[in-house]
This record gives C-alpha cells, structure tokens and sequence, in this order.
C-alpha cells in the first residue's frame, strides 16, 4: 500500500474478499454540520451502509496519513477540532508533507478511494460551476476529479447554489456520465429536480454497476454520477428554494465572501432562510445516498467476484 495511505483492517479485508465498500468524504463532519449533528450524522451513514450488508470507509487526513476508515475517536477529533483544513487535490500533498489535520472534500475523498480500489462514493451533493463563473472562474475542483478519476460518486445532484446548468455543461465535456437514480432529471440538492436532463435513467443498482464495468474496462477513466433525489418528505419546493439561494447569494456579496468560503457560508446561510429546513433536507439526502451507494456496490462487487480469477488447485498423483 502506498506509504501515504492506511486503510483500516476492515476495509482492507473486504477491499481483499471483493465484498463492497463505500468511501465517505469527512468535509460533512469538519465543515458541513454543526456539533453534535456532524457526530450523529457521521455515524448515521456508516449505520447505513452496514445496513446494506457493506463496510463504510470514512476518509480524512491525519497525522501525516490519508486514513481509510476512522474509528469513534478519529470522527469526534474532526467534529470538535478548530484547525481541520478543507481537502481538495491542489491541498492533499501540503496537508501529508505538514501533519495538517484535513477533511477530504469530495475530489480528494476520490483520488483516496481510488487509490485505495473503492469504487463508490456516496456525498451529498458535488461541486459544480458557481453562479458568475463568466466573470470569477469559479470552478470546483470536483469537476475535474470527475473526470480524471475513477469513482462512482452517489450524490443529490449538485449544490442548488451552483449554476446548473453550466455544470452539466462542464460535464458532459469533459465526458463524466450522469446518470439519475429513479429519476429522468437532474436533482437539485434540497429540491427533488432541475428540470435538467439526465443521460440515462437507472431503475436498479445493477443497471449503475453495468454501466461502471462497461465504462472502465473500455479504459474511459473518469468518474460517474449517479444522481439520487433527496427524499420526497424532506425535499424542499424547487421555487422556495431558488429563492433562499438568491437571498443567500446576495448576503456572501454584500459581506465580500469568496473562494473556498463561499460554500459553507450559503449552506448556513441556507439553514437560517428556511428555518433549518435545508439542514434537515441535507441530512436526510446524504443519509439516503449512503443507503443507495451501498446496493450499488453490492452489486458492482458481484460484477467484479464473477471477473476475479478462481484459485486453481494442485492435485497430486501417488
């Protein structure tokens, strides 16, 4: 294994035994949620994916190590500390080369997973275009990840507070298909559509771990999106929410917000418009990827056990 990278004896069993695994970015744990909630939900997504019958792999960086699976001790460290950087690929080799405490976000929670053979992803919600990008060439690293990076990345679509549009513009060029889960349209994070279309609507897990197989035994390295809407109990109403945005938007500019910063200042700034119901709405997504990424690596590990070479045995002749 690489001498960055330590995976947790879990982990690394099941990665061995071809069982499924599901990397789980930890951005959601230092930067998405307040304490106690980032605990819980942490916690809550790892119940979840163990409900599938798969082993979760929370990924962060720490002491010098890009970890693969945390343990109760590592999550309440990344929950409570002050100083825990925020991870992308440009990040990743200051945070190892300095001892930095780091939470991967979702490209670099990619680059670990695939290093690591973990296939599936399950996020909230990826990164995308930012509204005014014509002008601030505001990109998410995610983007590019998506495209270099050989992940299925299991999300609600992108944050509704990106440019939609251009995101899966940005997409589509760079060859990243995204597929909808049940669904003909593109999600919208707290909102169940865009009404954008997908490339291909999936009915079932094995239709996603098909297209996975399909895609990188034809060597097309890239990553995948597969789009889950947020459940529809906890979705907010696509206009409410187009509204929040906006307001929230016009608030990170009056306050000169910008760069990395601008993410989790709407996201706050979201959950005090609506009276925490987007925090709500989040909760219940990212919860309902992790339960969805989890079938869809059962079924991509079949795919891959029927692939694996069977031990032969050696009979011997007296």
């Amino acid at each position: 294994m690489h001498e960055y990278l330590s995976l947790a004896p879990e982990v690394a069993d099941a990665l061995a035994e071809h069982r499924p695994v599901v990397a789980l970015e930890s951005t959601v744990i230092a930067h998405g949620m307040p304490h106690p909630q980032n605990v819980e939900t942490a916690r809550a997504l790892e119940a979840a994916v163990r409900a599938e019958g798969a082993v979760p792999a929370t990924i962060a960086v720490l002491d010098g190590r890009i970890r693969v699976g945390l343990d109760a001790d590592d999550i309440d460290r990344l929950a409570t500390s002050k100083d825990v950087w925020k991870l992308s690929r440009r990040d990743l080799p200051v945070a190892l080369a300095t001892g930095a405490l780091g939470a991967t976000t979702v490209a670099a929670t990619m680059i670990a997973a695939e290093r690591a053979g973990i296939a599936v992803f399950a996020t909230g919600g990826i990164g995308g275009v930012h509204r005014g990008a014509e002008t601030t060439f505001d990109i998410s690293a995610d983007l590019d990840e998506l495209a270099r990076t050989s992940v299925c990345v299991v999300c609600a679509g992108a944050k509704s507070i990106l440019d939609l549009p251009k995101t899966l513009e940005y997409l589509e060029t760079r060859g990243v298909p995204v597929l909808g889960l049940g669904t003909d349209d593109f999600p919208a994070f707290y909102a169940r559509t865009s009404g954008l279309p997908v490339v291909r609507r999936c009915d079932t897990p094995d239709e996603v771990a098909r297209i996975m197989q399909a895609k990188w035994r034809l060597s097309l390295d890239g990553g995948i999106v597969a789009a889950n809407p947020v459940p529809e109990a906890d979705a907010l109403d696509a206009a409410e929410a187009e509204a929040a945005i906006a307001r929230a938007l016009r608030d990170a500019d009056a306050q000169g917000v910008t760069g990395k910063a601008v993410t989790p200042f709407l996201l706050a700034r979201m959950k005090e418009i609506t009276g925490g119901r987007s925090l709500t709405a989040n909760v219940a997504l990212i919860r309902h990827n992790a339960t969805t990424a989890a079938r869809i690596a059962t079924a991509y590990a079949a795919l891959a056990r029927a692939l694996a070479p069977r031990p032969t045995t050696n009979s011997r002749r007296g």
